[in-house]
């Protein structure tokens, strides 16, 4: 029996409005992530910005006799309690550094400690009334101010919060990133090649395939297993060193640099090869002179995604001991050291207020390194891609 017109325009309309549901829902979850986001990387500048701020105490020194032994006597007794330990451990070394010191005196801005530094940006600190209402008088009169952190880039960490810098962790991150990309590029672009372009279509290397594929899903916490038990127990490699670390980070983004490059070699079109064939190339030459060479922006954007994927991992890292205190910046590959995600996992599970703005901005140079990295796979890939 034909429906009539009435039926249909009632179905049509009952399309449409599914259709308008699914439309604002879809843009509701949109929405939804896009606020996330936002709230996101609003908490982390509120937090990580006064990170790159720290405060400062302008101190007479006088390198005094008493000072060799305690550093804390070459400054005026009011403003000594301001100045961080760490500075104060200094001042004997410096007069046993520079004996020319002893008997003179000079003006000099210091580093605060860290429950100053809280007060003075408003935040949880534990000086009395006293202390805060001295600190107040200093800051009318210019001798205590807040300015840029140096110390943040220029330090390793360190117990005291007003000292802890990020200086050793990016040392190691750039160490580690480099075995992971020396071990984890060349062997995942060979390999990729070999599957897409020279191995026979059988069981075994369908095999080779689904486990490849497999791999990509594992947890990262399970390479660091791995790494333990193979680089560390078997072959001896150090612990918590770049290299292990690196070692185990390429287990983990070997089989992401595969599936790129397979991709991106599947991208570049079989006239290619055929018309290199045509001329009497071989099949390696057509490989080489050829299909890598127009595969190779999207080889790069892969590989550069896995590797950014890679340095913020923390689980594995952890396995395999770059979790250290490491106050000084590592001067080879098989020293101790840490990255930036295992030195901000560090940091917040200290107990001082001071160390959670440390976390945030250490967050917030591990999320810029992040996204110049995708930045530069994204121009990459828009600047070298080709459309067939």
């Amino acid at each position: 029996m034909s429906q009539s017109f009435d039926d249909i325009s009632a179905q049509l309309k009952g399309r449409h409005r599914r259709s308008a549901r699914l439309k604002w829902i879809s843009m509701g979850s949109l929405g939804l992530a896009g606020l996330f986001l936002v709230l996101f990387f609003a908490d982390m500048l509120n937090k990580g910005l006064p990170a790159f701020q720290q405060a400062y105490v302008q101190v007479e020194l006088d390198y005094n006799e008493d000072a060799q032994r305690m550093g804390r006597a070459a400054m005026d007794r009011e403003i000594a309690p301001l100045v961080s330990r760490s500075f104060e451990r200094l001042i004997p070394g410096m007069i046993r550094d520079n004996p020319d010191l002893l008997g003179t005196t000079e003006q000099r801005w210091v580093l605060a400690n860290s429950e100053v530094d809280q007060y003075l940006k408003g935040h949880r600190n534990q000086l009395n009334e006293a202390e805060q209402a001295a600190i107040d008088e200093l800051v009318d009169s210019g001798q205590v101010a807040l300015k840029f952190n140096t110390t943040f880039f220029t330090n390793g960490d360190s117990k005291m919060a007003e000292r802890a810098g990020i200086l050793s962790a990016v040392v190691g991150t750039i160490l580690t990133m480099l075995v992971t990309l020396a071990i984890a590029f060349p062997i995942g672009v060979m390999t990729a090649l070999y599957l897409e372009e020279f191995a026979p279509d059988n069981r075994l290397t369908q095999l080779i395939e689904i486990n490849i594929n497999n791999l990509a899903a594992i947890p990262s916490i399970l390479f660091g297993l791995l790494g333990l038990a193979i680089f560390i127990n078997f072959f001896g490699v150090p612990r918590s060193s770049p290299l292990v670390g690196g070692m185990t980070l390429a287990l983990m983004t070997l089989p992401v640099i595969i599936i790129a490059t397979r991709t991106a070699l599947r991208s570049v079109p079989d006239s290619i090869r055929h018309a290199a064939f045509g001329v009497g190339c071989s099949r390696w030459q057509v490989v080489r002179d050829h299909v890598l060479p127009l595969a190779m922006p999207g080889i790069m954007t892969g590989s550069i995604i896995g590797l950014a994927q890679a340095m913020g991992e923390t689980a594995p890292l952890i396995i395999v001991g770059m979790v250290a205190f490491i106050p000084d910046v590592s001067a080879s590959f098989t020293q101790a050291a840490t990255v930036l995600p295992a030195q901000v996992f560090t940091w917040a599970g200290e107990p001082e207020r001071a160390f959670v703005e440390k976390t945030a901005g250490g967050i917030l140079v591990l999320l810029s390194i992040l996204i110049f990295l995708n930045a530069t796979a994204v121009i990459l890939r828009k600047k070298f891609e080709r459309r067939w």
